[in-house]
């Protein structure tokens, strides 16, 4: 406040200086302007006298302090005192001696930019309809303010210094008695009468600070004790949804630091479900939600606090419930997922078998139905062991003996069980590579290549080709199996390995696929200390790699 004051008396003298400068200097201009042309009047009122008596010679036997030009009526110069008249122009268009034979008399300035002067012309017409003209040269402004820029420094610089030094002097004399006040206990009657109703308020609101910083800190203290052990969040709040008291709780729930006493509860946390809850508690009504922080689910329950009917607040209780809605999740998903695979071919066999028990089916069809028959109960037993291999991944946390496994003989035998299948879709196996050691599960690892291998196969193009590779690549034993086949598109890559997730369902239930074969590669490779990448491009193939952390 104290550098406010200051810079406010100096602008102030600062602008009033400049002002009075400016003023002044404009109107002693104009003064002397004024003058210069009145003398010019004169002047010419005296030649005119002088020639109407003497004619030319008396212009010629004169010494006179401005430039004399008598012109003709044609405009033609007669005689000028500065220089050969014949040299000169015609001055019939000039402003001054045109006005001069219009009216009498005329008068106009001209600045030189080259000598920085203004030249100030005066005419008069006279008896015998010639002009005589009077020419006077008058610095500028900004010349007269060069030729007095020496003083005018001076004068400035000794009024910047006293106005600093009064301001300096007057702002810290007005601001002294506020520093000095006790705003704990102000004092009402002090120096400036004028603050003294904002003081009466400042004392007012102290006392209620005071009030109810003391309820507050009391009901703090209490309220700590009792919920300090909660792992549940817990918040009280007013009727206008600020916060009144919490616990720890909350603070670890919605992931924040620290929370102010008095600030909206909703500043702890926006979220639309969060906001739904505390608003139905503050109409009167127990209020419900959920919403995420940080990949947590969390619950929110809100219920209003009435007082005498009306709705004082609300005490809103946060719990985390995330790992419950994720087995709600995945359980809702898997039975939702295992029903439609388990309807379709248990929907075929039924109404095959049925067609065939009322002698619908004609003997030369039996072979052809029975052979469906087989190809749904074998999908159906695929995918029973699938639901049960993917149960007992999910179950080996206690652990299964881990062995050494060479991936290159392991991927050696998988090609060699799959030349069957590769040969009838028309598809060539090769395993390259070298020896690679890893200490795991040999029957999971053995798993994890089928099924990649297994893939690779059935969804190539006749003609391609599986490329099986073991070995090391930047000091990790890798797993990589590529193939030239149909590709995956690029928004299906990241929902590859959810199980019963199907890229184009209606080729993968043609093969025979049942959804889980990456899920159990997937966890296969977590069991063995290992993560699963895809890379792959539609139309030209897919590279999976299993990459052994240990």
């Amino acid at each position: 406040m104290t550098g406010k004051i200051f810079r406010s008396i100096i602008c102030a003298s600062l602008v009033t200086l400049i002002a009075c400068f400016v003023l002044i200097m404009g109107i002693l201009y104009e003064y002397f302007n004024g003058s210069l042309l009145r003398e010019l009047k004169n002047e010419a009122d005296i030649i005119q006298q002088g020639i109407e008596l003497y004619g030319e010679e008396y212009l010629e036997d004169t010494d006179f302090a401005n430039r004399i030009t008598w012109i003709d009526t044609d405009g033609t110069v007669i005689y000028d005192s500065m220089v050969e008249a014949d040299e000169l122009e015609n001055h019939l268009e000039r402003e001054e001696v045109r006005e001069a034979f219009d009216e009498g008399s005329g008068s106009s300035q001209r600045y030189s930019a080259t000598i920085a002067e203004r030249n100030v012309y005066y005419a008069k017409l006279m008896d015998n309809d010639t002009v005589i003209r009077i020419s006077s040269s008058q610095y500028t402004v900004w010349t007269l303010l060069l030729a007095m820029l020496e003083p005018i420094i001076f004068v400035f610089v000794i009024v910047a210094a006293l106005s600093v030094f009064l301001a300096v002097k007057l702002s810290k004399k007005i601001i002294e008695p506020l520093n000095g006040m006790d705003l704990d206990n102000p004092d009402v009657d002090g120096k400036y009468p004028e603050i003294a109703p904002l003081l009466k308020k400042i004392s007012r609101q102290n006392m209620l600070i005071d009030r109810q910083m003391r309820a507050l800190k009391k009901n703090e203290e209490e309220f700590m004790t009792i919920t300090s052990n909660m792992s549940e969040g817990l918040v009280i709040i007013d009727n206008k949804t600020n916060v009144l008291s919490y616990n720890k709780g909350v603070l670890n729930l919605l992931n924040r630091e620290n929370a102010e006493i008095g600030d909206s509860v909703f500043v702890l946390n926006r979220s639309e479900g969060f906001r739904d809850a505390v608003d139905k508690a503050i109409d009167g009504e127990h209020g419900e939600g959920s919403f995420e922080v940080d990949g947590r689910i969390c619950q929110v329950l809100a219920n209003p606090v009435f007082d005498g009917g009306s709705v004082r607040g609300a005490v809103i209780l946060v719990m985390d419930v995330t790992e419950k809605e994720s087995r709600e999740a995945l359980r809702r998903e898997f039975t939702a997922n295992v029903s439609h695979e388990l309807r379709t071919p248990l929907t075929s066999i039924y109404g095959i078998s049925e067609m065939m028990m009322n002698n619908i089916v004609k003997p030369e069809d039996i072979n052809r139905f029975a052979e469906n028959i087989h190809s749904e109960s074998g999908r159906l037993i695929n995918l029973v062991n699938d639901i049960i291999r993917l149960s007992q991944l999910d179950e080996l946390s206690n652990g299964v003996e881990k062995t050494p496994v060479d991936l290159y003989e392991s991927a050696k035998s998988v090609a060699l069980r799959l030349c069957e299948l590769a040969a009838k879709n028309e598809v060539t196996i090769e395993v390259t590579g070298e020896s690679a050691v890893v200490n795991g599960v040999p029957s999971m690892i053995d798993e994890i290549i089928y099924n990649l291998c297994e893939n690779a196969v059935k969804y190539n193009k006749p003609g391609g080709k599986v490329t099986i590779f073991t070995g090391e690549e930047n000091g990790k034993k890798v797993i990589k199996v590529s193939d030239t086949g149909i590709g995956i598109p690029k928004e299906h890559l990241n929902r590859i390995f959810e199980r019963f997730y199907r890229v184009d369902k209606s080729h993968s239930r043609k093969i025979g696929g049942t959804g889980l074969g990456l899920s159990i590669v997937k966890h296969g490779a977590a069991y063995n200390g290992a993560h699963v990448t895809v890379d792959s491009r539609e139309g030209e193939g897919s590279t999976f790699t299993v990459i052994f952390e240990k």
